[in-house]
């Protein structure tokens, strides 16, 4: 197995599809026309060798690909907001400071639901739990349990539904792509939703792996433990990257099994996409990536 390299990301009626430093835009408008955008994208991270390190490029990898995906997100909003064409440049400059402030928000109250709250709620259980690693185990059953919780939740919105619909559209074009197959509806339909590289999957390995690091690094100081939860991040984000990219190009029997229960995961947040869906998915990958010469490359006899 040889991974394409293309990434992804649903939005709002359409997919983001990434190739190198190239990405495009493939939106369903309301009046049903698909319109499709292309750019070159512009790192935030100026030193390059930092994307490019092992163990050091996830987090900030991460970081890129979350200011990309926010700014996205904002470009297929804009296509179903009524003034969209009497924004003026002030207001565009207004909502990317918006933007800003909400990821970062955004960021903060994930490191304290998902990082932070877990501890706490376990330190209830200090005085019936005494082994310090039996309550590692705790709260790691919390964490991952807020964690399933959570976009078991969102996924009940119409709105999300939707969005996991056409992740599940991306998802399927790349395994199209991935298994040789032409890059048509019919293909596409038939491949699979669930991908070992997916945002899903690397969220999960970041829960599982923050557990398994604290059981080599144990402070006494309550605040201390706090602190270290979240000082680990960039390194559990590393680590998590490594194990994702590693496994998207690999179909080692290892990896698979390391791979299976993200693959589960990917139930809740990927749905059977409808034809139309594909067809964004579809135009957003043939607009960054030749999919014919890859073909060629990898599967030629």
């Amino acid at each position: 197995m040889k991974s394409c390299n293309v990434g992804g990301q649903a939005v709002l009626e359409g997919i983001m599809m990434k190739s190198g430093d190239e990405y495009a835009v493939a939106i369903r408008k309301p009046d049903q026309d698909i319109v499709v955008k292309k750019e070159e994208h512009t790192s935030i991270i100026k030193w390059k060798q930092l994307t490019k390190t092992p163990f050091v490029r996830g987090v900030f990898n991460f970081v890129d690909s979350m200011v990309l995906g926010t700014k996205i997100l904002n470009y297929s909003a804009s296509f179903y907001e009524e003034d969209a064409e009497e924004k003026t440049n002030k207001g565009e400059r207004k909502d990317k400071i918006i933007s800003a402030i909400t990821m970062i928000f955004a960021f903060a109250f994930a490191i304290a639901i998902f990082m932070v709250l877990p501890y706490f709620l376990t330190e209830m259980f200090k005085g019936l739990v005494k082994s310090y690693h039996l309550r590692l185990f705790v709260e790691g059953i919390i964490r991952l349990g807020i964690f399933i919780g959570y976009i078991s939740l969102i996924s009940l919105m119409p709105d999300i539904k939707r969005l996991y619909r056409y992740h599940g559209a991306e998802h399927k074009c790349i395994s199209c792509i991935e298994a040789g197959l032409d890059l048509n509806v019919e293909n596409v339909k038939r491949s699979s939703k669930e991908h070992k590289r997916c945002g899903t999957s690397f969220m999960l390995f970041v829960m599982v792996i923050g557990i398994l690091l604290l059981f080599f690094i144990r402070v006494e100081t309550p605040w201390l433990r706090v602190l270290v939860r979240i000082a680990l991040l960039p390194v559990i984000a590393g680590i998590s990257y490594e194990i994702i990219k590693w496994a998207g190009n690999s179909n080692n029997k290892i990896v698979n099994l390391l791979s299976v229960p993200g693959l589960w995961l990917q139930k809740l947040t990927t749905k059977e996409p409808d034809e139309g869906m594909i067809e964004v998915a579809i135009a957003a990958t043939e607009a960054i990536f030749d999919w014919k010469k890859y073909q060629a490359e990898n599967f030629s006899q």
